[in-house]
C-alpha cells in the first residue's frame, strides 16, 4: 500500500531511498510531484515498486540500485514456504520482474544479482536465516551507496576549485542516489568547506532533470544555480562561464563509452569544442565489463506523450506526428576528460584504468 507524506515545499529529506524495517516499505521520495511537493512514498508491493521505478518516481542508477535491493528482500519476506527450491524459484520470479521495470541502468541488474547471490550461496540455511542475509545485504547496498558517492566527491572535488563555473547535465545528486549523488558530490562537500561554485544546469528535456530536481536540491543546499535551456550549453561555454562538465552515468562499458541522459553526448562535444574539461563520475557498480563498448547498450525508448504533453497545458506538437524519444545517448569515451570513481580519478585509455578499479 502508498503511503504519502507530503511535507511542506521547505523541507529537507537527506535519504532518498531507505528501508522502514517496521513497516516492511520501502521509502522513496516521489521525484514526480518535485520541485513543488516532497512527497515521500512507502511502498509495499512489488507492483507498487515496479512501478516507482518505471515512471521515475525513483530515478538515478544509484538509488535505482538501492531499491531493487529492498524491493526484492521485501518479495522475499512474503514467500511463505520453508522449501528453499520453491523459494528460490518465486524470488528468481520476483527477481526478473524488478529486472524488467528499466532495461539500461546497470545499478538496477547489479544490485538484484547481489540479492540473489546470497540465496545461491546460502541453500543448506533455513529460508528464515536467507530472508535475514537479504535483510543485511540490502541495507549493506543502501550503505555502501552512501560511503562511495562521498569518496567521488572527495575525488572530484580535486578536479574543481573554489569559485569554478560547473555544468551538469540531468541530475547526478542527491535525488539520484541516498545521499550525496555523484555529479554533484564533490560540490556538496565543496559548499562543506566554504567553495563557492556557480553551477549551470541543463534543463534536461524532455523530462527536465535538470530543472525541477538539481535546480531544486542545489538550491536546497544554497548553491549558486542557473538554470538553461539545453541548447544553451554552447553560448555559456563561449561566454567562458564554465570550466568544468560535470555529469553521472548510468552504465559504462569497457572501453569507457558512457551512457548517460539524453543529450550528455551533445555537451562532451561541445566541451571538447572549448577546451572544457568533461568529468563523468560513477560509482564503479556503474561499469560494465561484459560491454566492450557503448554500442552494446540498450537504450530505453520512452513514451511520445513525454516530448508532446507532459509539461504544456494544451498538446505542443500536432496530433500523429511521429516522435523519437530515447532516454540516453552515448559519450564516446575519448571525448571524456575522466572518470571519476570511488576509488580515484581514471584517466584514458579506459580499457586499462577502469580493468584496474573493476
Amino acid at each position: 500500500m502508498i503511503q504519502d507524506s507530503a511535507a511542506p515545499r521547505e523541507s529537507v529529506v537527506h535519504d532518498t531511498v531507505t528501508l522502514d524495517d517496521e513497516g516492511r516499505a520501502l521509502v522513496i521520495i516521489d521525484q514526480t510531484r518535485l520541485p513543488r511537493v516532497v512527497s515521500v512514498l512507502s511502498l509495499t508491493t512489488q507492483e507498487e515498486i515496479y512501478r516507482a521505478i518505471a515512471t521515475l518516481q525513483v530515478r538515478g542508477a544509484p538509488a535505482i540500485g538501492v531499491a531493487a535491493a529492498i524491493g526484492v528482500y521485501l518479495a522475499a519476506l512474503g514467500i511463505e514456504t520453508d522449501d528453499w527450491g520453491e523459494f528460490y524459484s518465486r524470488f528468481a520470479l520476483a527477481k526478473q520482474y524488478l529486472a524488467s521495470s528499466r532495461p539500461t541502468a546497470v545499478n538496477l541488474f547489479w544490485a538484484l544479482d547481489r540479492m540473489e547471490g546470497v540465496v545461491v550461496r546460502n541453500k543448506n540455511l533455513p529460508v528464515s536465516e536467507v530472508k535475514f542475509l537479504l535483510h543485511d545485504e540490502a541495507a549493506r547496498i543502501h550503505d555502501e551507496d552512501i560511503r562511495v558517492c562521498r569518496a567521488i566527491g572527495e575525488h572530484g572535488l580535486c578536479l574543481i576549485r573554489d569559485g569554478w563555473g560547473i555544468l551538469t547535465h540531468c541530475n547526478a545528486g542527491r535525488l539520484a542516489a541516498v545521499r550525496y549523488g555523484t555529479a554533484l558530490a564533490p560540490l556538496y562537500l565543496g559548499r562543506e568547506r566554504g567553495c563557492n561554485f556557480k553551477v549551470f544546469a541543463d534543463e534536461t528535456r524532455p523530462l527536465l532533470q535538470g530543472a525541477r530536481l538539481t535546480a531544486f536540491e542545489l538550491m536546497e543546499d544554497g548553491i549558486d544555480t542557473t538554470v538553461i535551456c539545453d541548447n544553451m550549453a554552447a553560448r555559456v561555454m563561449r561566454n567562458g562561464w564554465i570550466q568544468a562538465v560535470l555529469v553521472g552515468c548510468d552504465r559504462m562499458a569497457a572501453n569507457g563509452d558512457a551512457c548517460n541522459k539524453i543529450g550528455t553526448s551533445g555537451v562532451a562535444i561541445i566541451a571538447r569544442h572549448y577546451g572544457v574539461p568533461f568529468y563523468v563520475c560513477a560509482p564503479t557498480s556503474t561499469i560494465d565489463m561484459n560491454v566492450s563498448d557503448g554500442s552494446g547498450i540498450v537504450i530505453e525508448e520512452r513514451a511520445a506523450g513525454e516530448v508532446t504533453d507532459m509539461w504544456y497545458r494544451e498538446r505542443m506538437a500536432p496530433e500523429g506526428i511521429k516522435v523519437y524519444n530515447p532516454a540516453f545517448d552515448i559519450t564516446p569515451a575519448d571525448l571524456i576528460t575522466a572518470v571519476v570513481t570511488e576509488h580515484g580519478v581514471l584517466t584514458p585509455p579506459y580499457g586499462e584504468s577502469l580493468t584496474a578499479f573493476r
